[in-house]
């Protein structure tokens, strides 16, 4: 057996939508003979909390949590807002708030804290790891981002103790897409530049969550080319289990649900639009947001006259979120850019229902849609209004869909690993 120390700044009970790949990663290496040892943080204030997911931790995984310097505290007091109060990561960076302190706040949040606002955690998890290393053999270092900040933590280990750095990239790093428009100074941006090609050159393998990402870095850094290797998002196939899956309930209307945050730069100004006029037409439709929904796009519901037929769930525990998405009718991605695949999108396929995507030049989405025949994409300036009127998706469980169960992604890591 192999022994491997897993960085990843979210963990249970924390309900962010990106531990639940390096969860279920953990959770099935022990099947390939490799054992984690999982160091994360005590307590981040950000996320929604989700108790549940405790119960997908093994009983038997040692996990090491450590003290970490936030500074999301000092941001709800300089924004005027109470401690315990809830911090949404679609307003956050929210162009649509013209404030001045939410200005500044932005402007601090781009430029002061490099590679990201969870750069505190390094000094607690390089000591914490450091202990760990000291104290017993491991064979790899694997480190979880964003936060990108994690890769550093993993790459100042590797040096020290002459261990290979594994590096999975769930998002790009220093050109991710909520960089767009932001002023970042020059400073800033050489420093990112450099904390990501450190990474890159010292990591043994590297692991991106879409084929766009992967070449996007191959043209950045193509001397490493043959480290890259692609490793999708996923979907937990045992976390379906349970779900009720009967005929989408007949309420008189159509359900189209949109899972995970929602930014103003993912708003489908023109689906909405369209939405609006079947509905003037006769047709009944009802829209539900499960995560935080942007003001941006708030205000095209409210413009489109919407707001009547639209619910707002907020964070929901992960089987309220699955079993509220496979009992829709239709189903919403809005992904960034080409390297985007939002995660939701493969338990949407899992699901078996209609899925509607909008993205601009996003093969990959095209890719997986197409090849596993459960939906469409088109682009932000088109309505999607031909997809209501002739698509059918395909069942559950097509080979195609099942190539993508994390046990599947975990054995084709797991194989790269012993291979090192």
């Amino acid at each position: 057996m192999k022994k491997a120390l897993f960085l990843s700044y979210f963990w249970p009970p924390s309900g962010k939508a990106s531990l639940l790949q390096p969860l279920r990663l953990v959770s099935y290496l022990p099947d390939f003979q490799i054992i984690p040892t999982v160091v994360t943080v005590k307590e981040e204030t950000f996320t929604e909390k989700d108790s549940s997911l405790l119960s997908l931790v093994p009983t038997d995984l040692r996990v090491i949590r450590t003290k970490s310097w936030e500074p999301f505290n000092l941001y709800r007091k300089f924004l005027g807002k109470s401690k315990d109060e809830k911090l949404f990561a679609s307003e956050t960076i929210s162009n649509d708030n013209s404030s001045p302190a939410h200005k500044f706040s932005v402007w601090l949040r781009m430029n002061l804290f490099v590679p990201d606002a969870r750069i505190g955690w390094y000094p607690y998890a390089v000591n914490e790891g450091s202990k760990l290393l000291a104290r017993g053999k491991f064979d790899f270092i694997i480190t979880n981002g964003p936060p990108h900040s994690t890769h550093l933590i993993g790459k100042t280990l590797s040096k020290a103790f002459k261990i290979p750095l594994i590096s999975i990239f769930i998002d790009p790093w220093t050109d991710i897409a909520y960089y767009q428009g932001m002023k970042r100074s020059r400073i800033t941006v050489a420093l990112d530049n450099k904390f990501e090609k450190d990474v890159v050159t010292h990591a043994s393998l590297l692991f991106f969550a879409t084929p766009a990402t992967r070449g996007n870095f191959i043209e950045k850094y193509p001397a490493f080319r043959n480290k890259m290797h692609v490793m999708y998002w996923g979907y937990d196939a045992d976390a379906f289990k349970g779900i009720n899956i009967a005929a989408n309930q007949q309420f008189g209307y159509k359900t189209i649900t949109h899972a995970g945050n929602i930014f103003d730069y993912q708003n489908p100004a023109r689906f909405w639009q369209m939405i609006s006029k079947r509905i003037a037409g006769g047709e009944s439709y009802k829209i539900c947001f499960i995560g935080s929904v942007s003001p941006m796009v708030k205000k095209s519901i409210t413009e489109y006259g919407l707001d009547n037929v639209t619910e707002y769930l907020g964070f929901l525990p992960y089987k309220d979120m699955l079993q509220h998405i496979q009992n829709s009718d239709y189903l919403l991605v809005c992904a960034t850019e080409k390297r985007h695949i939002p995660g939701k999108l493969f338990e949407y396929m899992h699901t078996g229902n209609p899925i509607i995507a909008f993205a601009d030049e996003n093969p990959d989405i095209e890719y997986l849609l197409n090849k596993t025949g459960s939906g469409r994409v088109y682009s932000y300036n088109e309505s999607g209004n031909t997809f209501f009127d002739n698509f059918t998706a395909k069942p559950r469980y097509t080979k195609e869909a099942l190539q993508f169960d994390r046990k599947v992604l975990t054995a084709q890591f797991a194989e790269l690993l012993n291979q090192l």
